[in-house]
């Protein structure tokens, strides 16, 4: 922003006009002293427009008050930190087209490993839809008998009509996910956007298999298209939801359009190689040649999936992330750092496949074990009377105890993580006595000395306090007056 001049100067002749400014080889030199009148006054620099290419343009008030403009060249001040983390190899120009404004102050740290490692896999996803696709035209024109017979009107629009069917049925599966599991994504985005790839390769099978059956075109048609809506119901909200993550400086719009151009260039990229795949001989002329490539392809696919989600390092606790959390600090006193956690985070392993086993949100009948006793319900109500939860654990023969928790009616995220900690607590320190009470009382205590110091070590940690993605369940809620 340009300032006015200092005190006592003027502009000469009134507003400065752009043309009369002179180049810099003829700017006017300082009058010279007359003798007596003292030392000249000195040039004074007022201030320096830069500009992004590296040109400067700085504005000096000579000894006669008049404004000059020197022109300047030289290596922009301006990108000189983001050629350092970015590479010097991109120009910038193209930096600047396929990276958000301010790359890589404006977005996470795994922005850029995530997107090269995207870049591939988005290119074979192409390259499979063009297979799939030539299979289920050719599937379609021997459905609908075309070469049996000179009517090809007709021939079109029954070809049109299964076409649209099943897209109208695909589409029925977007729906479904959307409004029934809305809320999986928050909490486990990695883990949704994998397996939406995995329902994606499923209903790319059944297109496969059009060819082999072409009468019921329809239903295998449509099998595999509702598949492929369902795996895009999952994809799209994970992928928001990673979006998000990338946009630490709130700049969502700018991450996503970027997003965009890498996807369009794997799109043209991935489509140029599918069609020259499609045009060799054994691929065009062998079924068995085009189904072993996509399956080929696809595992490509799925590798380079895998490992775009690997690189993502969260700083929001889940509940995968909120058990290694817990079960380090119970063993060893001490709280990983967000990007070892993430690297030690399974994305494919099912939360009932964990250990210690828990189950949250359980009946009170549960718990009790069908025992129906008030005197066991008052020891469990008076012992977690200053927790928003009770927690107890049912035991079959040898196994290993499943905790089971209930929720009081005013639990929060807290509530589950502080529950975590106490069952892998229970889990390490296993019971070696016979009062179930003793064992959970001493737990508590344990809980109460040691919580907050692991709160303490996941803000030093560099984990988000205020992003605990741990959701209390909306049903069974304890609600009683004898609770508090």
């Amino acid at each position: 922003m340009l300032s006015a001049p200092a005190a006592g100067g003027r502009f000469h002749g009134g507003a400065p006009s752009w043309r009369r400014l002179r180049p810099p080889c003829c700017l006017v030199s300082p009058p010279e002293s007359d003798g007596g009148s003292g030392e000249p006054e000195k040039e004074r620099p007022l201030l320096v427009e830069r500009y992004r290419d590296g040109v400067a343009k700085r504005y000096i008030l000579d000894g006669d008050s008049k404004l000059q403009v020197n022109w300047e060249k030289h290596e922009s001040h301006f990108n000189t930190a983001k050629d350092d983390n970015a590479g010097s190899l991109l120009p910038q120009a193209i930096s600047d087209f396929i990276l958000p404004a301010g790359f890589p102050g404006s977005v996470s740290d795994d922005y850029l490993e995530y997107m090269l490692l995207q870049f591939p896999t988005n290119v074979t996803g192409w390259i499979c839809h063009v297979l799939v696709t030539s299979s289920l035209l050719k599937s379609l024109l021997q459905a609908v008998g075309v070469g049996s017979f000179t009517a090809t009107s007709a021939a079109a629009s029954a070809a049109a009509i299964r076409w649209v069917s099943k897209d109208g049925i695909g589409a029925f599966g977007r729906l479904l996910i959307g409004g029934r599991f809305g809320t999986l994504f928050d909490d486990d985005p990695k883990k949704w956007r994998m397996y939406a790839d995995f329902i994606g390769s499923a209903g790319s099978i059944f297109e496969l298999a059009t060819p082999l059956y072409p009468g019921y075109f329809l239903p295998l048609a449509s099998l595999g298209n509702l598949a492929k809506a369902v795996a895009r119901g999952f994809r799209d909200p994970s992928f928001r939801v990673i979006q998000n993550h990338f946009a630490e400086s709130g700049n969502l719009g700018d991450v996503a359009a970027k997003e965009e151009v890498w996807e369009v260039g794997a799109q043209l990229f991935g489509l140029l190689l599918g069609v020259l795949i499609m045009d060799t001989a054994g691929v065009k002329s062998s079924y068995v040649t085009l189904t072993l490539t996509w399956l080929s392809v696809r595992l490509l696919h799925l590798w380079f999936r895998y490992q775009s989600l690997t690189v993502l390092k969260f700083r929001t606790i889940n509940l995968k992330r909120a058990r290694i959390l817990v079960r380090t600090h119970v063993a060893q006193h001490k709280v990983p750092g967000y990007i070892a956690c993430n690297e030690e985070e399974n994305i494919l392993t099912w939360e009932r496949f964990l250990r210690p086993q828990i189950s949250f949100g359980v009946p009170m009948g549960r718990m009790l074990g069908g025992e129906q006793s008030s005197e066991m319900v008052n020891r469990l109500l008076k012992l977690y009377r200053n927790e928003k939860y009770i927690l107890f654990f049912e035991q079959s023969g040898s196994r290993e105890p499943t905790f089971l928790v209930a929720f009081k009616e005013s639990a929060t995220s807290m509530s589950v993580l502080r529950s975590l900690w106490q069952a892998h607590w229970l889990h390490k320190y296993q019971l070696r006595q016979d009062n179930v009470f003793s064992w959970l009382e001493e737990s508590l205590i344990a809980l109460e000395q040691g919580f907050t110091d692991f709160l303490k070590q996941l803000g030093e940690a560099g984990w988000d306090q205020n992003q605990i993605i741990l959701k209390v369940p909306k049903e069974p809620v304890l609600v009683s007056e004898h609770l508090d």
